[in-house]
């Protein structure tokens, strides 16, 4: 047995190989592509389709853009109307009770439509009724009072006229001398007496005509009262809160509801100066909300703000933000407001545009029904 050695041929290494070899050291792959030529051609074929698909990726996306941009594209505004963004608002109306008191009835809820002096809420009024029970039993009082004094009165008118004609015939004998100077005085005085009755009764008669008046004016004022703790609207528009239940005992002052006035609906816009600087009180303008875009309001310009200010954050501007603005509001037509009561939503954002050129036609999307 030699102690040679003999050297050996190594067998050829399997695909499998030559793939973890592949995968635990990528560089020696790229130095040697003839190492594994089908895993190398598989990787060249997938760098030609990466390009592709990211071809094809882009021009997907650019065609949305389009779309997009076609479809929801600003309208083109011509020169000499400026327009904001704002939310259409309305005046806030709480219905408040005026003295203090326990919530009898509630006719109405949130989101009811109300009209002008129509009964929303009644308090309860047995405290006030019972004293203008009282106070109408006084007024009777007084007035029989009155009627006594009257009476008196004319007692006094007859007593003095008696009183007048007995001095008179006494002095008349006193002059023949058929009368003593002393029972003239007494005539004299039993006249002076009269009179002076006559005057005392004629006060009483004042007196009693005053108390019947402070009588009747107590009535009166607990009859107001008890009319206003009747909560009535005052004008047309649609209950927003219901803050008070029925049995609840309020204050002075306490709130029932709060009531939307729909016929004083506007829209705050911020412009800058320039744009501020064309608008006039009186201009006309229109109102296009997000939620009915193909619809254009008709309004007019109410205020203009003197002082510029920094534009509040919940409205967006097309400049930016750190700019000052003017707040100009944009009031709806309260007639088309009174027609479409029902119909009238605040909260609502959108875009007010301001003519400041009269020659400027309004474009055909901002026409509005009275120009359709």
């Amino acid at each position: 047995m030699s102690d040679e050695i003999k050297p050996t041929t190594a067998a050829p290494p399997s695909k499998a190989e030559i793939a973890l070899d592949a995968a635990s050291a990528p560089n020696a792959l790229v130095a040697s592509p003839t190492a594994a030529p089908e895993i190398f051609e598989e990787r060249r074929r997938t760098r030609r389709w990466k390009p592709l698909a990211l071809a094809a990726l882009v021009l997907a996306g650019a065609a949305a853009g389009g779309f997009y941009l076609w479809r929801f594209r600003e309208p083109a505004i011509p020169a000499g109307i400026v327009f904001g963004n704002g939310r259409i608002e309305a005046q806030e109306i709480d219905i408040d009770t005026k003295f203090a008191g326990r919530v009898a009835q509630l006719l109405v809820d949130e989101g009811d439509i109300v009209a002008p002096g129509q009964v929303v809420a009644r308090m309860d009024t047995r405290d006030l009724e019972a004293t203008l029970a009282k106070d109408e039993a006084l007024v009777q009082q007084a007035r029989r009072t009155l009627e006594e004094a009257r009476a008196v009165v004319e007692q006094q008118k007859t007593q003095l006229t008696l009183a007048q004609q007995e001095f008179d015939r006494t002095k008349t004998l006193f002059a023949q001398g058929y009368a003593t100077n002393e029972l003239l005085d007494q005539r004299r005085q039993t006249l002076d007496g009269a009179t002076a009755g006559l005057n005392a009764a004629n006060a009483k008669v004042g007196e009693a005509e005053r108390a019947l008046e402070a009588a009747t004016h107590d009535v009166e004022l607990y009859k107001v009262n008890i009319a206003d703790n009747t909560l009535v609207s005052p004008t047309t528009g649609r209950v927003q809160y219901r803050i008070a239940n029925v049995g609840e005992v309020l204050p002075a002052g306490g709130k029932v509801f709060t009531l939307l006035d729909i016929s004083d609906v506007y829209m705050d816009i911020y412009l800058p100066t320039a744009d501020a600087g064309r608008v006039k009180i009186g201009s006309e303008a229109r109102v296009v909300v997000d939620a009915y875009p193909d619809f254009a309001t008709p309004a007019r310009v109410t205020f203009i703000a003197t002082q510029a200010q920094f534009t509040p954050k919940a409205v967006e501007t097309k400049n930016e933000r750190d700019k000052l603005m003017f707040r100009v509001k944009v009031r709806v037509d309260p007639d088309l407001l009174r027609a479409h009561a029902a119909e009238v939503r605040t909260g609502l954002p959108g875009v007010a545009y301001v003519r400041t050129d009269p020659k400027i036609d309004w474009p055909a999307f901002l026409r509005g029904p009275q120009s359709q």
